[in-house]
């Protein structure tokens, strides 16, 4: 008779720390999606302030690293590591040049992004 309350115990823990991690993940995704989205727009926002741009390069790199720390899913840890990296890459010296990144941070975005999206299916 003991038996049966144990066995439901245990299996109904296991249904919760499947449900959370189902749940860490989906919380981990969208936020992931917001922070690549918004990155993408910061940059693309400061195209005409190559200062302004080198900063939300380095913000938007860290931000990115923080989330893929976090992320147990290691698709989506390599897509945010992948495009922190890129982003870590890009050399913002002048008007020209923060021109060629937005447009590279765009691209690119898009390409992580849709990777950020796979993983999280």
């Amino acid at each position: 008779m003991r038996l049966l309350p144990l066995a439901a115990v245990a299996a109904t823990a296991a249904l919760l720390v499947s449900g959370c991690a189902t749940a860490d993940k989906a919380q981990t995704c969208a936020e992931a999606t917001r922070a690549v989205t918004q990155t993408i727009k910061d940059i693309g926002a400061t195209v005409n302030d190559p200062e302004a741009m080198r900063q939300k390069l380095k913000d938007g790199a860290a931000k990115l690293d923080d989330i893929a720390a976090k992320a147990a899913d290691t698709s989506l840890k390599e897509a945010l590591q992948g495009l922190s990296d890129r982003l870590g890459k890009l050399d913002v010296r002048d008007a020209e040049s923060a021109a060629q990144a937005a447009e590279r941070v765009a691209t690119d975005g898009a390409r992580y992004l849709k990777q950020v999206s796979d993983a999280c299916i």
